[in-house]
Protein backbone atom coordinates (compact mmCIF):
# COMPACT_ATOMS: atom_id res chain seq x y z
CA UNK A 1 0.00 0.00 0.00
CA UNK A 2 1.29 3.90 -0.61
CA UNK A 3 2.77 5.34 2.66
CA UNK A 4 -0.17 6.73 4.32
CA UNK A 5 -0.03 10.96 4.11
CA UNK A 6 -2.67 12.87 2.10
CA UNK A 7 -3.41 16.59 2.02
CA UNK A 8 -6.87 17.37 1.17
CA UNK A 9 -8.16 20.73 -0.35
CA UNK A 10 -11.86 21.97 1.07
CA UNK A 11 -13.29 23.49 -2.03
CA UNK A 12 -16.12 25.01 0.39
CA UNK A 13 -14.16 26.38 2.75
CA UNK A 14 -11.90 28.47 -0.36
CA UNK A 15 -15.81 29.58 -1.58
CA UNK A 16 -16.66 30.95 2.00
CA UNK A 17 -13.53 32.92 2.67
CA UNK A 18 -14.13 34.49 -0.64
CA UNK A 19 -17.55 35.20 0.61
CA UNK A 20 -15.83 36.72 3.46
CA UNK A 21 -13.51 38.86 1.97
CA UNK A 22 -16.86 39.78 -0.22
CA UNK A 23 -18.44 41.03 3.12
CA UNK A 24 -15.43 42.66 4.55
CA UNK A 25 -15.50 45.40 1.55
CA UNK A 26 -19.42 45.14 -0.44
CA UNK A 27 -18.72 47.77 -2.69
CA UNK A 28 -14.92 46.55 -3.84
CA UNK A 29 -13.81 44.56 -6.71
CA UNK A 30 -12.18 41.50 -5.42
CA UNK A 31 -8.45 39.99 -7.14
CA UNK A 32 -7.98 36.50 -5.35
CA UNK A 33 -4.68 35.93 -5.88
CA UNK A 34 -3.33 32.56 -6.21
CA UNK A 35 0.53 33.24 -6.59
CA UNK A 36 2.87 30.51 -5.51
CA UNK A 37 0.34 27.92 -7.28
CA UNK A 38 -2.86 29.39 -4.89
CA UNK A 39 -0.38 29.62 -1.76
CA UNK A 40 0.50 25.30 -2.31
CA UNK A 41 -3.13 24.38 -2.16
CA UNK A 42 -3.05 24.32 -6.37
CA UNK A 43 -4.46 26.93 -8.99
CA UNK A 44 -5.94 24.48 -11.01
CA UNK A 45 -7.87 22.70 -7.50
CA UNK A 46 -8.62 26.29 -6.47
CA UNK A 47 -10.20 28.32 -9.48
CA UNK A 48 -13.42 26.11 -9.55
CA UNK A 49 -14.05 27.67 -5.84
CA UNK A 50 -12.76 30.69 -6.14
CA UNK A 51 -13.94 31.57 -10.35
CA UNK A 52 -16.71 33.79 -8.25
CA UNK A 53 -13.78 36.56 -7.56
CA UNK A 54 -13.80 39.51 -10.24
CA UNK A 55 -10.00 38.48 -11.19
CA UNK A 56 -7.56 36.32 -9.85
CA UNK A 57 -3.63 38.01 -8.96
CA UNK A 58 -0.62 36.17 -9.55
CA UNK A 59 2.93 36.17 -10.41
CA UNK A 60 4.20 34.59 -13.41
CA UNK A 61 3.02 34.00 -16.98
CA UNK A 62 3.02 30.35 -16.27
CA UNK A 63 0.42 30.11 -13.67
CA UNK A 64 -2.03 33.25 -16.00
CA UNK A 65 -1.59 30.59 -18.91
CA UNK A 66 -2.99 28.13 -16.64
CA UNK A 67 -5.70 30.08 -15.53
CA UNK A 68 -6.93 30.83 -19.34
CA UNK A 69 -6.44 27.21 -20.07
CA UNK A 70 -8.97 26.26 -17.37
CA UNK A 71 -11.09 28.74 -18.86
CA UNK A 72 -11.22 31.74 -17.11
CA UNK A 73 -11.71 34.42 -19.50
CA UNK A 74 -11.58 37.32 -16.71
CA UNK A 75 -8.93 39.91 -15.39
CA UNK A 76 -5.57 38.28 -14.71
CA UNK A 77 -3.34 40.68 -12.69
CA UNK A 78 0.87 40.21 -12.77
CA UNK A 79 1.31 41.42 -9.57
CA UNK A 80 5.34 42.00 -10.27
CA UNK A 81 4.49 42.98 -13.58
CA UNK A 82 7.20 42.04 -16.46
CA UNK A 83 9.75 40.69 -15.94
CA UNK A 84 10.98 41.49 -19.33
CA UNK A 85 10.11 43.31 -22.41
CA UNK A 86 9.14 40.05 -24.33
CA UNK A 87 6.43 39.40 -21.51
CA UNK A 88 4.18 42.21 -22.92
CA UNK A 89 3.74 40.47 -26.18
CA UNK A 90 2.14 37.22 -23.86
CA UNK A 91 0.02 40.03 -22.17
CA UNK A 92 -1.56 41.35 -25.30
CA UNK A 93 -2.39 37.51 -26.32
CA UNK A 94 -4.01 36.65 -22.99
CA UNK A 95 -5.21 40.20 -22.45
CA UNK A 96 -3.40 40.43 -18.89
CA UNK A 97 -3.54 43.41 -16.82
CA UNK A 98 0.31 43.87 -14.87
CA UNK A 99 2.00 46.01 -12.38
CA UNK A 100 4.55 48.65 -13.60
CA UNK A 101 6.53 49.42 -10.47
CA UNK A 102 10.13 50.45 -12.27
CA UNK A 103 11.23 52.32 -14.66
CA UNK A 104 12.37 49.65 -16.92
CA UNK A 105 9.32 48.07 -16.90
CA UNK A 106 7.98 51.53 -17.90
CA UNK A 107 10.89 51.65 -20.92
CA UNK A 108 9.31 48.61 -22.14
CA UNK A 109 6.19 50.51 -22.41
CA UNK A 110 7.37 52.45 -24.70
CA UNK A 111 8.23 50.77 -27.16
CA UNK A 112 4.77 49.00 -27.65
CA UNK A 113 3.04 50.41 -30.69
CA UNK A 114 -0.28 48.52 -29.83
CA UNK A 115 -3.05 50.59 -29.02
CA UNK A 116 -4.31 50.86 -25.61
CA UNK A 117 -3.63 46.61 -25.06
CA UNK A 118 -2.43 47.05 -21.64
CA UNK A 119 -4.15 47.76 -18.13
CA UNK A 120 -1.58 48.70 -15.83
CA UNK A 121 -1.46 49.01 -12.26
CA UNK A 122 1.14 51.35 -11.37
CA UNK A 123 2.58 51.14 -7.61
CA UNK A 124 3.57 53.51 -4.79
CA UNK A 125 6.12 52.35 -2.47
CA UNK A 126 4.48 53.62 0.63
CA UNK A 127 7.37 52.37 3.19
CA UNK A 128 7.88 48.44 2.23
CA UNK A 129 10.66 49.58 0.28
CA UNK A 130 10.60 46.38 -2.32
CA UNK A 131 9.28 47.59 -5.77
CA UNK A 132 7.26 50.58 -6.36
CA UNK A 133 8.01 54.56 -7.10
CA UNK A 134 8.69 56.43 -4.35
CA UNK A 135 6.06 59.80 -3.79
CA UNK A 136 8.15 62.11 -5.40
CA UNK A 137 8.49 59.97 -8.18
CA UNK A 138 4.97 58.45 -8.52
CA UNK A 139 3.82 61.39 -10.69
CA UNK A 140 6.08 61.82 -13.10
CA UNK A 141 5.63 57.90 -13.61
CA UNK A 142 1.99 58.10 -14.03
CA UNK A 143 2.35 61.24 -16.44
CA UNK A 144 4.58 58.99 -19.07
CA UNK A 145 2.39 56.05 -18.61
CA UNK A 146 -0.42 58.53 -19.86
CA UNK A 147 1.97 59.48 -22.67
CA UNK A 148 2.18 55.29 -23.94
CA UNK A 149 0.32 54.75 -26.87
CA UNK A 150 -0.01 51.12 -25.26
CA UNK A 151 -1.32 52.11 -22.09
CA UNK A 152 -4.92 52.25 -21.85
CA UNK A 153 -6.44 51.91 -18.12
CA UNK A 154 -4.30 52.87 -15.16
CA UNK A 155 -5.18 51.79 -11.46
CA UNK A 156 -3.35 53.23 -8.89
CA UNK A 157 -1.69 50.76 -5.83
CA UNK A 158 0.38 50.44 -3.02
CA UNK A 159 1.41 47.15 -0.66
CA UNK A 160 0.95 48.32 3.30
CA UNK A 161 4.38 47.28 4.90
CA UNK A 162 2.63 47.12 8.42
CA UNK A 163 -1.04 46.66 7.85
CA UNK A 164 -0.86 42.97 10.47
CA UNK A 165 0.74 44.85 13.29
CA UNK A 166 0.70 47.53 15.90
CA UNK A 167 1.53 50.37 13.63
CA UNK A 168 -1.23 49.82 10.52
CA UNK A 169 -1.40 51.40 7.93
CA UNK A 170 -2.33 55.18 8.48
CA UNK A 171 1.06 56.90 7.50
CA UNK A 172 1.19 54.94 4.71
CA UNK A 173 -2.36 55.53 3.75
CA UNK A 174 -1.99 59.03 4.42
CA UNK A 175 1.40 59.42 2.00
CA UNK A 176 -0.77 57.62 -0.36
CA UNK A 177 -3.62 59.86 0.00
CA UNK A 178 -1.50 62.93 -0.61
CA UNK A 179 0.43 62.22 -3.77
CA UNK A 180 -2.42 61.18 -5.25
CA UNK A 181 -3.89 64.19 -4.94
CA UNK A 182 -6.33 64.04 -8.11
CA UNK A 183 -5.31 61.49 -10.16
CA UNK A 184 -7.91 59.83 -11.92
CA UNK A 185 -8.30 56.11 -12.24
CA UNK A 186 -9.42 52.97 -9.58
CA UNK A 187 -7.19 52.26 -6.57
CA UNK A 188 -6.04 49.08 -4.97
CA UNK A 189 -4.52 48.93 -1.51
CA UNK A 190 -5.55 46.22 0.53
CA UNK A 191 -4.67 42.66 1.20
CA UNK A 192 -5.67 40.77 3.97
CA UNK A 193 -4.43 42.13 6.53
CA UNK A 194 -5.65 45.42 5.84
CA UNK A 195 -9.03 44.02 4.31
CA UNK A 196 -9.66 42.68 8.02
CA UNK A 197 -8.70 45.53 9.43
CA UNK A 198 -10.87 47.99 7.92
CA UNK A 199 -13.38 45.89 6.11
CA UNK A 200 -16.43 44.93 7.18
CA UNK A 201 -17.74 42.12 10.07
CA UNK A 202 -15.92 40.99 13.01
CA UNK A 203 -12.51 42.03 14.15
CA UNK A 204 -10.48 39.53 16.30
CA UNK A 205 -11.42 39.59 20.04
CA UNK A 206 -7.52 39.83 20.63
CA UNK A 207 -4.44 40.34 19.02
CA UNK A 208 -2.35 43.14 17.10
CA UNK A 209 -5.76 44.44 14.81
CA UNK A 210 -7.47 45.13 17.68
CA UNK A 211 -6.62 48.48 18.48
CA UNK A 212 -9.67 51.17 18.29
CA UNK A 213 -11.20 50.95 21.56
CA UNK A 214 -7.72 50.16 23.34
CA UNK A 215 -5.71 52.13 21.41
CA UNK A 216 -2.72 53.77 24.34
CA UNK A 217 -3.22 56.81 25.17
CA UNK A 218 -0.27 58.29 23.45
CA UNK A 219 -1.08 56.87 19.30
CA UNK A 220 -1.04 59.61 17.09
CA UNK A 221 -4.93 61.18 16.12
CA UNK A 222 -4.34 59.33 12.60
CA UNK A 223 -3.61 55.80 14.26
CA UNK A 224 -6.65 56.03 16.30
CA UNK A 225 -8.73 57.48 13.06
CA UNK A 226 -7.30 54.48 11.11
CA UNK A 227 -9.54 51.53 13.38
CA UNK A 228 -13.07 53.09 12.65
CA UNK A 229 -14.41 50.72 10.31
CA UNK A 230 -14.82 50.54 7.60
CA UNK A 231 -12.98 53.12 5.69
CA UNK A 232 -14.96 53.39 1.86
CA UNK A 233 -11.72 55.05 1.23
CA UNK A 234 -8.71 52.85 2.33
CA UNK A 235 -10.59 49.63 0.64
CA UNK A 236 -10.68 51.29 -2.27
CA UNK A 237 -12.04 49.78 -6.24
CA UNK A 238 -10.45 46.82 -5.82
CA UNK A 239 -8.99 44.37 -2.83
CA UNK A 240 -6.32 41.78 -2.89
CA UNK A 241 -7.19 39.09 -0.52
CA UNK A 242 -4.44 36.24 -0.16
CA UNK A 243 -3.94 34.10 2.95
CA UNK A 244 -7.09 34.81 4.45
CA UNK A 245 -8.65 33.20 1.03
CA UNK A 246 -6.78 29.86 2.73
CA UNK A 247 -8.19 30.11 5.97
CA UNK A 248 -4.98 31.31 7.21
CA UNK A 249 -4.79 34.64 9.39
CA UNK A 250 -2.61 37.58 8.42
CA UNK A 251 -1.13 38.19 12.29
CA UNK A 252 -0.31 34.49 12.25
CA UNK A 253 -2.31 33.85 15.35
CA UNK A 254 -5.15 31.50 14.89
CA UNK A 255 -7.41 33.09 17.09
CA UNK A 256 -7.81 36.00 14.80
CA UNK A 257 -8.69 33.15 11.77
CA UNK A 258 -11.58 32.26 14.21
CA UNK A 259 -12.62 35.69 15.33
CA UNK A 260 -12.59 36.30 11.53
CA UNK A 261 -14.39 33.19 10.66
CA UNK A 262 -11.87 32.11 8.26
CA UNK A 263 -12.62 27.81 7.54
CA UNK A 264 -8.98 25.86 6.82
CA UNK A 265 -8.76 25.32 3.09
CA UNK A 266 -6.00 22.50 3.37
CA UNK A 267 -5.56 19.57 6.08
CA UNK A 268 -2.70 17.16 6.27
CA UNK A 269 -3.47 14.05 7.54
CA UNK A 270 -1.00 10.63 8.12
CA UNK A 271 -0.79 7.89 10.21
CA UNK A 272 1.35 6.27 12.89
CA UNK A 273 3.52 3.70 11.33
CA UNK A 274 5.11 2.85 14.75
CA UNK A 275 5.09 2.46 18.38
CA UNK A 276 7.82 1.91 21.05
CA UNK A 277 7.07 1.91 25.05
CA UNK A 278 10.41 3.79 26.29
CA UNK A 279 11.14 3.67 29.81
CA UNK A 280 12.14 6.87 31.85
CA UNK A 281 16.07 8.24 31.10
CA UNK A 282 15.33 7.19 27.31
CA UNK A 283 15.96 9.70 24.05
CA UNK A 284 14.11 9.73 21.02
CA UNK A 285 14.87 10.76 17.83
CA UNK A 286 18.87 12.39 16.29
CA UNK A 287 20.42 14.17 18.96
CA UNK A 288 18.63 12.93 21.69
CA UNK A 289 17.51 15.78 21.82
CA UNK A 290 14.39 14.66 23.62
CA UNK A 291 14.73 12.80 27.06
CA UNK A 292 11.36 11.11 28.94
CA UNK A 293 10.96 11.92 32.66
CA UNK A 294 8.79 8.97 32.87
CA UNK A 295 7.88 5.73 30.80
CA UNK A 296 5.87 6.66 27.60
CA UNK A 297 4.16 5.08 24.78
CA UNK A 298 6.04 6.91 21.70
CA UNK A 299 4.85 6.94 18.08
CA UNK A 300 6.58 7.11 14.88
CA UNK A 301 3.98 9.40 12.35
CA UNK A 302 4.51 9.29 8.73
CA UNK A 303 5.34 12.88 7.95
CA UNK A 304 8.43 14.71 7.72
CA UNK A 305 10.31 18.04 6.67
CA UNK A 306 10.52 15.93 3.39
CA UNK A 307 6.87 16.22 2.96
CA UNK A 308 6.56 20.24 4.07
CA UNK A 309 6.40 19.31 7.76
CA UNK A 310 8.56 22.37 9.69
CA UNK A 311 11.86 20.54 10.69
CA UNK A 312 12.60 23.26 13.03
CA UNK A 313 9.51 22.17 14.76
CA UNK A 314 10.36 21.83 18.51
CA UNK A 315 9.04 19.26 21.25
CA UNK A 316 5.75 20.58 22.27
CA UNK A 317 4.27 21.47 18.73
CA UNK A 318 0.96 20.33 18.99
CA UNK A 319 -0.35 17.52 16.92
CA UNK A 320 -3.75 15.11 16.93
CA UNK A 321 -3.84 11.56 17.28
CA UNK A 322 -7.19 9.91 17.34
CA UNK A 323 -8.76 12.98 17.47
CA UNK A 324 -7.06 13.67 20.92
CA UNK A 325 -4.52 16.52 20.64
CA UNK A 326 -1.19 15.69 21.77
CA UNK A 327 2.71 16.79 21.01
CA UNK A 328 5.30 15.87 18.77
CA UNK A 329 8.51 15.16 21.06
CA UNK A 330 12.38 15.23 19.79
CA UNK A 331 13.47 16.13 16.32
CA UNK A 332 11.41 16.19 13.17
CA UNK A 333 13.06 13.81 10.62
CA UNK A 334 12.89 13.93 6.96
CA UNK A 335 10.88 11.19 6.53
CA UNK A 336 9.09 10.92 10.27
CA UNK A 337 7.99 12.52 13.30
CA UNK A 338 7.84 11.56 17.09
CA UNK A 339 4.26 12.15 19.25
CA UNK A 340 3.58 11.79 22.52
CA UNK A 341 1.05 8.72 22.59
CA UNK A 342 0.15 9.13 26.27
CA UNK A 343 -2.97 11.70 26.70
CA UNK A 344 -4.53 9.67 23.20
CA UNK A 345 -3.48 6.64 25.66
CA UNK A 346 -5.26 8.03 28.59
CA UNK A 347 -8.54 9.21 26.42
CA UNK A 348 -9.29 5.61 26.24
CA UNK A 349 -8.35 5.75 22.06
CA UNK A 350 -5.69 3.10 21.17
CA UNK A 351 -2.59 4.76 20.12
CA UNK A 352 -1.61 2.18 17.84
CA UNK A 353 -0.31 1.27 13.93
CA UNK A 354 -2.82 2.61 12.02
CA UNK A 355 -4.49 5.60 14.33
CA UNK A 356 -4.81 8.40 12.30
CA UNK A 357 -2.75 11.57 12.59
CA UNK A 358 -3.81 15.35 11.84
CA UNK A 359 -0.96 17.42 11.52
CA UNK A 360 -3.14 20.59 10.04
CA UNK A 361 -6.76 21.65 9.03
CA UNK A 362 -9.46 19.16 10.20
CA UNK A 363 -10.24 15.41 10.37
CA UNK A 364 -12.93 13.93 12.02
CA UNK A 365 -14.51 16.56 13.34
CA UNK A 366 -11.56 17.82 15.40
CA UNK A 367 -9.37 20.68 13.61
CA UNK A 368 -5.88 21.85 14.39
CA UNK A 369 -5.43 25.70 12.95
CA UNK A 370 -2.17 25.77 10.43
CA UNK A 371 -1.45 28.76 12.27
CA UNK A 372 -1.02 27.18 15.56
CA UNK A 373 1.28 25.13 14.34
CA UNK A 374 3.12 26.86 12.57
CA UNK A 375 3.48 29.44 15.48
CA UNK A 376 4.86 26.33 17.83
CA UNK A 377 7.34 26.23 14.85
CA UNK A 378 8.88 29.98 14.84
CA UNK A 379 7.23 30.40 11.51
CA UNK A 380 3.52 31.53 9.60
CA UNK A 381 0.89 29.61 7.91
CA UNK A 382 1.86 30.62 4.79
CA UNK A 383 5.13 28.83 5.26
CA UNK A 384 3.53 25.34 5.60
CA UNK A 385 1.13 26.01 2.93
CA UNK A 386 2.96 27.01 0.10
CA UNK A 387 6.24 24.24 1.46
CA UNK A 388 3.72 21.15 1.07
CA UNK A 389 5.98 18.83 -1.14
CA UNK A 390 4.99 17.50 -4.33
CA UNK A 391 5.49 13.80 -3.27
CA UNK A 392 2.64 14.24 -0.83
CA UNK A 393 -0.93 12.92 -2.80
CA UNK A 394 -3.50 15.83 -2.84
CA UNK A 395 -7.13 14.78 -2.80
CA UNK A 396 -9.91 17.72 -3.57
CA UNK A 397 -12.71 16.94 -1.23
Amino acid sequence: MPRPIQATIHPEALTHNLARARLAAPQAKVWAVVKANAYGHGIERAFAALRAADGFALLDLAEAEALRALGWGGPILLLEGCFGADDLQLCERLNLWHVVHDVAQLNWLAARRKPRAHRVYLKMNTGMNRLGFTPAQYRAAWERLQQCPAVGEITHMTHFATADGPQGTADAFDLFQRCMGDLPGERSLCNSAALLRHGQGRRPADGVLKLAAHATRTASTAQAAEQEAPQAAILGDWVRPGIMLYGGSPTGLASDAKAWDLHPAMSLVTRIVGVQQIPAGASVGYGAAFTSEQPMRIGAAAVGYADGYPRHAPTGTPIVVDGIRTRIVGRVSMDMVTVDLDPVRAAGRAADVGSPVLCWGRHNGVELPIDEVAAAAGTLGYELMCALALRVPVQVE
